[in-house]
């Protein structure tokens, strides 16, 4: 690796690490990623990383979509069986027929942050929200304290029993999420490089901050990369264990909104193990 990309991917890891607690990444946590059909699969919602990683408190009525979609078509609406409650053993439990499944979710845009002018503007560079760092600044309001409303959005990679077929079709798939992490390979067949997407409204989202988390040891990301104009990035290859790909995208709000920003967070997480089923 060239020595300017070096020390730029290591103030990327450093900035990701500094970002305020609002910031922190969200994702579905199976309790495992591979089963046998129609096996029941406990699961969380967490939040946080390392020390502050902890059950979200989120709550159900702000939880929109939440299904497994299958990589022959099939959808599996699940929301009845999601009951978010951090005091529980788990937040659902779900059983899903033979086959790759994405588990699915989506909340609303009801939950609000506040910031001084500071540490909204250290988030906004951590996270690589570049643009609306510069919007601040060119409306003469980075002094200001920074509000913004934001989402979730995440998928988890479910297989279900053995050796199930169109991961990678479905790994490369949009389900419609107005953020989006998509892989151009399966991570379980361990090719040199994990080449991925991003879209913003169902299209290439160019100059997103993509980072690579692995969950058994997360106080900080592994690896972070920028997608290039085609919105596409490339990370080498993670070895076994289970790995968070996590991205955050922001817009104005018109002047006059109760916020400045309205932001989403997405996240992808997906397993590798040592050698693939039989």
């Amino acid at each position: 690796m060239p020595r300017i990309w070096s020390l730029l991917t290591n103030a990327l890891l450093m900035s990701a690490c500094a970002a305020p607690a609002a910031a922190h990444d969200f994702w579905i946590q199976p309790e495992r990623y591979r089963s046998d059909a129609a096996a029941a699969t406990a699961l969380t919602l967490q939040v946080g990383h390392g020390r502050d990683r902890q059950r979200s408190a989120i709550s159900a009525r702000r939880i929109q979509r939440f299904e497994a979609v299958g990589g022959d078509g099939r959808r599996l609406d699940l929301r009845a069986q999601l009951h978010p409650d951090p005091h529980a053993p788990a937040d659902a439990r779900i059983a899903v027929p033979a086959g790759a499944w994405m588990l699915v979710l989506e909340t609303d845009a009801g939950a609000q942050s506040r910031l001084p002018a500071p540490r909204f503007n250290d988030y906004l560079r951590a996270e690589g929200l570049i643009p609306a760092l510069e919007q601040r600044r060119a409306q003469g309001r980075e002094n200001a304290d920074g509000a913004e409303r934001y989402s979730r959005r995440s998928k988890a990679l479910l297989r279900a029993g053995p050796a199930p077929a169109g991961v990678a079709a479905l790994l490369a798939q949009p389900l419609g999420l107005p953020l989006e992490i998509l892989l151009d390979a399966d991570p379980q067949a361990r090719a040199a490089r994990l080449p991925m997407r991003v879209l913003w409204q169902g299209r290439p989202l160019p100059g997103a901050l993509v980072k690579l988390t692995r969950l058994e040891d997360d106080a900080q990301p592994l690896d972070a990369r920028r997608t290039d104009a085609a919105g596409r990035a490339e990370f080498a290859a993670p070895g076994a264990g289970t790995w968070l790909l996590n991205a955050i995208w922001t817009r104005p709000l018109p002047a006059g909104a109760e916020v400045d920003f309205e932001t989403t967070f997405t996240s992808l997480s997906f397993d590798i193990v040592e050698a693939a089923p039989r």
